[in-house]
């Protein structure tokens, strides 16, 4: 397993707002760079089992699928590539004046030790852009 890379962004709106905005991943193409398509697969509540078709600059297409999902609090979904496992975990903290949420990406599996410091770049230019562009969308639906 490589060693994660992450970020933690303060947002001043309520948790349960910015956990909306986060299980609609559908919607995050609106409001980050990091994804240019995303298509669930299936209808129905998201959670554990719900998969969807993410669509990355530089990365390209691939399944993601929901392995843990605590309501209101945490989800992580994971993509499988030979030699390698992607995990995301995204966690919403609520706090006095609005929530922090952590952002996190793994890489497990015989090609992690390779794949990972090449890539370990463009995820974190993708994690900050992904925190830079929830907060945005968040405080501003939030006004």
């Amino acid at each position: 397993m490589t060693a994660p890379q992450f970020t933690t962004v303060d947002i001043k709106a309520p948790a349960e707002h910015v956990w909306a905005i986060l299980l609609d991943v559908e919607g995050w193409p609106e409001w980050t760079h990091s994804m240019s398509r995303v298509v669930r697969e299936g209808r129905g509540e998201f959670g554990v089992g719900s998969r969807a078709r993410v669509t990355q600059p530089r990365i390209g297409t691939a399944t993601w699928e929901v392995t843990d999902l605590e309501p209101g609090h945490e989800y992580s979904w994971e993509s499988r590539r030979p030699g390698i496992t992607t995990s995301a975990h995204h966690t919403v903290t609520p706090h006095t004046g609005g929530c922090s949420v952590r952002l996190e990406v793994r890489q497990r599996g015989p090609l992690a030790f390779l794949v990972g410091p090449l890539t370990a770049g463009l995820t974190r230019r993708f994690i900050l852009a992904e925190a830079q562009g929830l907060k945005q969308v968040s405080e501003r639906h939030d006004a």
